[in-house]
């Protein structure tokens, strides 16, 4: 896949079959679309291009410095990489460039820029000032433009029922394997494993701190989940407790993980964790003999659900 972070980067194209989006996830909805935008590059004999957007939109036009997304920029990437993308534009997403109207957007972008000839888009998809693009405007002046509309119908997307703003709602309530049905896979997230107090290795479920450096990337709610915890091009089955750790006070929100039959020291090195399931919520116990009577519960549930996912 050639990746390109700015217009100037990228050279037009013949035969450009192109969809735009934020992406964000790349759930199950938008497979459907970078699906078909592979079927039509494959059979004009096209170049399939994906127009996304960093930053994303909302953090820009309306400030929403609460906005947690479902994947960074480099999940994305790889994420539309998996999906057969075969250039993937991302438009670095300012003040300046959200004034475009649609009709500047389609002629200075897809058409001068991209050399579009087909453009494909999801049925409720708007792009321009004020998202004042749409497709009954693309249809109607296809001919003007000089490339053909094709927008995913309604149903074809909503059967399945998902969207991004669902996917979030599900991991902060810790309904990760609804975020997993949505998302066609486990949600997941990597950070660096960094030190924490070493109080998990003292009474034998020695954890990994990870430190998520995207401060927007969003962690699902607090709680303890059965996990697999990518490391080192292998797979390990896991817990793992995100929260304020209240059996021991904890003045701040940790996201830690017990990697089951493993004792290495991984300090510095980045980690990916899946999420498969919720065990159950964050509780304080009454002393650590409490806690740890409780770990051995949670180990034993854990291990029954990776094995049947």
């Amino acid at each position: 896949m050639n990746i390109y972070h700015t217009l100037e980067e990228f050279h037009k194209l013949s035969n450009a079959i192109v969809t735009s989006g934020t992406f964000d996830g790349v759930h199950l909805g938008h497979q459907k679309i970078l699906a078909r935008l592979r079927e039509i590059a494959q059979t004009t004999s096209g170049e399939s291009v994906v127009i996304t957007y960093w930053p994303h939109p909302r953090t820009v036009v309306s400030e929403a410095t609460d906005l947690h997304l479902l994947s960074t920029i480099e999940e994305k990437i790889e994420l539309l990489q998996q999906q057969g993308v075969q250039h993937l534009l991302i438009i670095p997403f300012t003040r300046d460039f959200s004034e475009l109207t649609s009709e500047q957007f389609i002629r200075q972008i897809l058409v001068d820029k991209i050399g579009t000839q087909k453009l494909v888009i999801g049925y409720d998809h708007r792009f321009g000032r004020n998202r004042e693009g749409s497709f009954e405007h693309l249809s109607q002046n296809a001919s003007l433009y000089g490339f053909e509309v094709e927008e995913i119908p309604r149903q074809d997307v909503d059967h399945v029922g998902v969207s991004s703003s669902k996917i979030r709602q599900a991991l902060l309530e810790g309904n990760v394997h609804i975020a997993a049905e949505y998302l066609g896979r486990a949600y997941s997230l990597t950070g660096v494993v960094v030190k924490g107090n070493q109080l998990g290795r003292t009474i034998g479920y020695p954890t990994a701190n990870i430190h998520v450096s995207e401060s927007y990337k969003l962690i699902p709610a607090d709680g303890v989940y059965a996990v697999q915890v990518q490391l080192n091009d292998k797979i390990h089955g896991g817990m793992m407790n995100i929260g304020m750790r209240p059996t021991i006070h904890g003045t701040h929100r940790t996201a830690e993980v017990n990697i089951f039959n493993f004792d290495e020291d991984i300090y510095g090195t980045d980690i990916t964790v899946s999420f498969i399931e919720k065990i159950r919520n964050e509780e304080k116990f009454n002393g650590l003999d409490a806690l740890k009577a409780q770990l051995l519960q949670d180990k034993q549930t854990a291990l029954q659900l990776l094995k049947k996912y």
